[in-house]
């Protein structure tokens, strides 16, 4: 994302900074949105962990990671602060519990997406900007834009965390839904995760092409999109 910008910046600098300025506020409403309904959701089952360090709002500045934030600009995607919960203060058990915690993440910016779609859907926007990267020079053409945007990045971030590895969402919702021996197994591997993930991001930054990620997330985000849009991609 950041070559891209630095060349469009060459020769249309407004046309750049709109870009950039787009993107990067699509990805902090999906950021927030996570990470407020991870908080929500560990809250209504009953710990109060994340509420009572503050998280239980949709302020970006809670939920903003430093070093993800500026990777929403480096290399077009980004994370929030992790959200704190005791698991073992769940009502429905720890490892239930955390499953549905993490799964309320990758759900909330699923219903982001369907409602920035409902313009789309109803047939009042053209939803062909969805995937576009250069923000339009028409003005008239910036809504379907911003639209496209925030469908785009909401479903990018839902596909991203359903991964089953940690970190990742998905990593705690295989271990919520397992069966408790194969669980264990799995949980095992909880130590690697960070480490095959970063180097899977760096791959896909630095090699021209497609990379691991955009293998495993594209078709994923491309049904997901198919999904909100009425089958219109």
């Amino acid at each position: 994302m950041l070559f891209a910008l630095l060349d469009q910046f060459q020769h249309d600098p407004i046309g750049a900074l709109t870009t950039m300025a787009v993107f990067s506020a699509s990805l902090v409403v999906a950021i927030t949105v996570h990470e407020f309904s991870h908080a929500l959701s560990a809250t209504l089952l009953g710990d109060t962990t994340a509420k009572n360090q503050g998280r239980l709002t949709l302020s970006p500045a809670a939920h903003l990671d430093p070093v993800g934030t500026v990777m929403i600009v480096v290399a077009g995607f980004g994370w929030g602060r992790p959200t704190p919960f005791d698991p073992n203060q769940l009502s429905t058990g720890p490892r239930p519990g955390t499953a549905l915690v993490a799964i309320a993440g990758p759900i909330s910016n699923l219903a982001v997406a369907f409602l920035a779609a409902l313009p789309m859907n109803a047939g009042l926007v053209r939803a062909d900007f969805i995937g576009r990267f250069f923000a339009p020079s028409d003005f008239g053409e910036m809504l379907p834009y911003v639209l496209g945007s925030l469908v785009l990045w909401n479903l990018l971030l839902a596909a991203f965390n359903l991964i089953p590895l940690a970190p990742l969402d998905g990593f705690k919702v295989a271990l919520g839904v397992l069966p408790e021996e194969l669980a264990a197994r799995f949980a095992r591997f909880e130590r690697y995760g960070p480490m095959v993930l970063m180097g899977a991001i760096m791959l896909d930054i630095m090699l021209p092409g497609p990379g691991i990620l955009s293998a495993v997330i594209w078709p994923l985000v491309r049904f997901l999109a198919n999904v909100v849009l009425g089958g219109q991609l």
